[in-house]
């Protein structure tokens, strides 16, 4: 099945069907509230949502990146976090995934330690290691110095990121001074990593298409965190 250009009918991008880019598939996972939806909007449109309500099943958004010439075309999966929305959803946005971020909120503790579950849900659904894996702490502007001890810390975080191979970043959940902010980055690094890759978890990354192949023993690549 030619996934792009269902993905873009879905669109109703006529523009998007003229100019192929290699489309690359990246799953945001994580706990209801933690701050998905309005991560993804802010990935792909550089903004604040007016307004973000919890997902239901589920809801994506592209951006078009240039990187070294070439332009890549991302499209982000925002995926509901309650389980009765997931159920009958697992299977199909776990298939033909490219890279992945787990995201958790870094005020609450309960949904840091669900990143477990999610990372153990991906490899029930046959993802490789060699997806490109991204740890993602978001509402990094509301943590309170007084609550320490029930919020999760940068070095926490760090240490939880090295030991699932993943790079990890920092978000906020409202506006702060763009330097402080890593929106960008993280948009930068996801399209690098992912441009250098021809095959992902035995997906062969094409023009407008997903093919999948039996290449066996595709290329591995270190991560550490930023």
């Amino acid at each position: 099945m030619d996934s792009s250009l269902e993905f873009s009918s879905s669109l109703g991008s006529v523009s998007s069907l003229l100019t192929r880019h290699r489309t690359f598939k990246v799953l945001m996972i994580g706990d209801s509230g933690v701050g998905k939806t309005c991560l993804t909007h802010r990935l792909c449109a550089g903004e604040f949502p007016c307004r973000a309500e919890a997902t239901i099943g589920v809801d994506f958004r592209e951006r078009l990146v240039e990187i070294d010439g070439e332009k890549i075309r991302l499209q982000l999966w925002d995926t509901a976090g309650q389980e009765r929305f997931r159920k009958s959803m697992v299977q199909h946005y776990y298939r033909n995934v490219h890279a992945i971020f787990f995201v958790y909120d870094v005020t609450s503790l309960t949904s840091f330690s669900g990143l477990n579950s999610w990372i153990e849900e991906c490899r029930q659904n046959s993802l490789g290691q060699d997806i490109p894996k991204f740890l993602v702490g978001n509402k990094s502007d509301l943590r309170d110095p007084s609550r320490a001890n029930q919020q999760v810390n940068q070095q926490t975080a760090m240490s939880f990121a090295k030991a699932h191979g993943m790079m990890c970043f920092e978000t906020s959940e409202e506006k702060v001074p763009i330097k402080q902010d890593q929106i960008e980055d993280i948009v930068l690094t996801v399209a690098g990593k992912l441009k250098r890759h021809t095959t992902i978890n035995n997906i062969s990354v094409c023009n407008g298409s997903f093919k999948v192949t039996s290449k066996k023993g595709a290329e591995k690549e270190s991560w550490s965190c930023c």
